[in-house]
C-alpha cells in the first residue's frame, strides 16, 4: 500500500507555468517534466490559445500516463494576460510557424519521440507539424478537430462574419474588454452562469484573466480571420492517408467546429483511430 502510494503521489504533479521567447514573441507555457520520459507530449490548444485554460487537462494527462511522458502546452502569441506584442496582430499562418520553431527551438536535441495532442484548430496546427517534423512525431491525436469549414454551422458562419470585419472584430473586442470594470468575482460568477457553465474553476479564471484584454480578443478573432480562408479548401486527405497509422480523431456529437459530417469523411479512410463522442 506504501508503494503504491508513493506512486501515486509521484504521477500527481501540477503544471508549471513558464514564459519563453519564441519567434521573437513572448510565449504562455505550461509543462510537466518526467524524469526519465520515453516520449513527450506536445499539447497545441484551439482558439483561443489560453493556455492555462487546459490546465486541469494537462494535469490529468501527466497522471493517466503515469509519469513516463513529459507533457508541456504552448500557448497562442499573444492570447495573453498581458499584452506582451503591443498591440500587434498574428495570423493563423504566423501562430503556426510559432509552433514550427518552438519545437526547432525547445525540442530539437529530445533524444525521445514527440506525440502531438491537439484541441480544435489545434488539431490542424498539429498536422502541419507532423508534415515538418515527421521524424521526430510518431502520433498525432486530434481532440475535436478544426479541419475545415462547416458550411451547416449558423454560429460558424456568425463568428466568421465578425472575424472578416476590422471594425466588428474591434468593437466586440472592447466591449469583452470592457468586462474589467467588473471586479473579478462578479466576472467569474458572469462566465460560470453563461458560456462557462460546465466549466471547471480553471477554465472560469482562464477566462477572466486572459480573454477580458482587447490585444488578447483582437488575436482571437484576427487569427480565426485567416484560418477560415485557410480551412475554406478541403482537408489534406493524401497527407492523412499516407500518413494514417500516426493519426487519431476524437469527435463530439454537437461540435460545430468537427462535425459528424467531417466524421463520416475521416471513416472513409479504414485504417484511422476514431472515436465518437467518447467524452460525453
Amino acid at each position: 500500500m506504501e508503494t503504491q502510494n508513493k506512486l501515486m503521489n509521484e504521477t500527481k504533479r501540477h503544471v508549471k507555468s513558464r514564459l519563453c521567447r519564441v519567434s521573437g514573441s513572448m510565449t504562455e507555457m505550461m509543462e510537466i517534466q518526467a524524469e526519465n520520459p520515453t516520449f513527450h507530449v506536445l499539447f497545441i490548444p484551439g482558439n483561443p490559445g489560453v493556455v492555462s485554460f487546459y490546465k486541469d487537462f494537462l494535469e490529468s494527462l501527466y497522471e493517466f500516463l503515469g509519469g513516463n511522458a513529459s507533457v508541456i502546452a504552448i500557448g497562442q502569441i499573444s492570447h495573453t494576460s498581458k499584452d506582451w506584442e503591443s498591440g500587434r496582430l498574428f495570423s493563423f499562418q504566423e501562430q503556426i510557424d510559432h509552433k514550427i520553431d518552438f519545437i526547432r527551438q525547445e525540442l530539437e536535441s529530445v533524444k525521445v519521440p514527440i506525440i502531438l495532442v491537439g484541441h480544435s484548430i489545434g488539431s490542424y496546427i498539429s498536422l502541419e507539424l507532423l508534415k515538418k517534423f515527421s521524424d521526430k512525431v510518431v502520433y498525432c491525436i486530434g481532440l475535436y478537430p478544426f479541419l475545415t469549414l462547416n458550411q451547416q454551422s449558423t454560429k460558424q458562419s456568425l463568428i466568421g462574419k465578425l472575424a472578416a470585419s476590422s471594425v466588428l472584430s474591434a468593437t466586440a473586442s472592447f466591449l469583452i474588454a470592457s468586462l474589467r470594470l467588473l471586479p473579478m468575482s462578479a466576472a467569474r460568477l458572469l462566465v460560470s452562469k453563461s458560456i462557462g457553465a460546465s466549466w471547471s474553476d480553471t477554465a472560469v479564471q482562464a477566462t477572466c484573466t486572459h480573454l477580458r484584454q482587447y490585444h488578447t480578443m483582437r488575436n482571437v478573432l484576427f487569427m480565426a480571420k485567416s484560418e477560415f480562408r485557410e480551412l475554406a479548401a478541403e482537408p489534406d486527405w493524401d497527407f492523412m492517408r499516407e500518413n494514417q497509422s500516426k493519426l487519431a480523431f476524437l469527435f463530439g456529437i454537437d461540435d460545430h467546429w468537427g462535425p459528424l459530417q467531417l466524421f463520416e469523411e475521416v471513416t472513409w479512410f479504414p485504417f484511422f483511430s476514431l472515436n465518437q463522442n467518447a467524452l460525453s
